[in-house]
């Protein structure tokens, strides 16, 4: 099993348009910072590679082509912002090479928001032309629910951004699938929180027994929808996972000079990272 940060950086990627900050200027490869999506990546218990992809940023086919990912089981989307749903047109390169439909999870909101931008999907018949699109199959999230996909389970857990409700996802093995010892990892289970703000009471009972927190740090000046550095670094300590990361960055934290001050058990996630044996991923 693997997790694959895909990108880790805000909605304006970095190093942003026009921006000649230290960050946006630097010539550290970490420092650069994609759309943050991730893929969780595992052989099945009958044998099959399988690939889950948490939302489709608009750097997914970079993303894709980077890591040589080649299939895609389902899509997981945490809410309808753009930078977390303009790459999805991309999978239709899954859907030839699969010879199938994706499965696609969000919330109700957010799937009608994907519906209305991507009406050459799903309302493929009012197309002038009989174009090449993705082929999706809509299903619905319900936060406490989980989605069991081929010997895993992702949780939708409730989260907030902002005024907006989004879930993020606990992800581990399910205890017997198929009739087969479980899957087994040294990083899961893994709840990957991105565009965070705040965190219900009640999802925290959720967040316990975590191998790995991945949580929202945009930067160190308050946000009004996405955590600061050291409120996420309150909240890290408060879950109690066996090792951190932050995720949904702006140029404002240098990866080296912020993971320097950072405890032992935290730091900045980059672009590439895998958590899990790097079989496949680009150099």
């Amino acid at each position: 099993m693997r997790f694959i940060f895909l990108g880790t950086g805000t909605s304006s990627g970095v190093p942003a348009i026009g921006c000649e900050c230290a960050v946006c200027m630097s010539s550290n490869p970490r420092d650069q910072r994609l759309r943050a999506g991730a893929a969780v990546l595992w052989t099945d218990p009958l044998g099959q590679e399988r690939v889950v992809l948490i939302d489709a940023t608009p750097d997914l086919r970079a993303q894709m082509l980077r890591h040589r990912i080649r299939r895609c089981d389902a899509i997981l989307f945490t809410h309808n912002h753009v930078d977390h749903t303009f790459g999805l047109d991309e999978v239709r390169r899954f859907n030839v090479l699969q010879g199938g439909p994706i499965d696609i999870f969000a919330e109700p909101h957010t799937m009608d928001h994907l519906k209305r931008v991507y009406t050459h999907i799903f309302d493929k018949a009012h197309n002038i032309n009989d174009s090449f699109v993705a082929s999706l199959i809509p299903r619905f999230l319900v936060p406490g629910d989980p989605v069991e996909l081929f010997g895993l389970s992702f949780l939708p857990i409730r989260l907030l951004h902002g005024n907006l409700p989004i879930v993020g996802f606990r992800v581990e093995p399910l205890a017997r699938a198929g009739g087969k010892q479980p899957l087994t990892s040294d990083h899961f289970p893994l709840a990957y929180c991105t565009d965070v703000s705040g965190i219900p009471p009640e999802t925290y009972p959720q967040l316990r027994g975590l191998r790995t927190l991945v949580l929202d740090a945009l930067r160190r000046k308050h946000h009004p929808t996405h955590l600061t550095l050291d409120r996420a670094c309150d909240i890290a300590a408060n879950v109690g996972a066996g090792a951190t990361y932050f995720t949904h960055i702006a140029h404002d934290l240098a990866h080296d000079a912020t993971n320097a001050d950072l405890p032992d058990t935290m730091q900045l996630a980059f672009d590439g990272l895998t958590l899990g044996p790097q079989l496949g991923s680009a150099p």
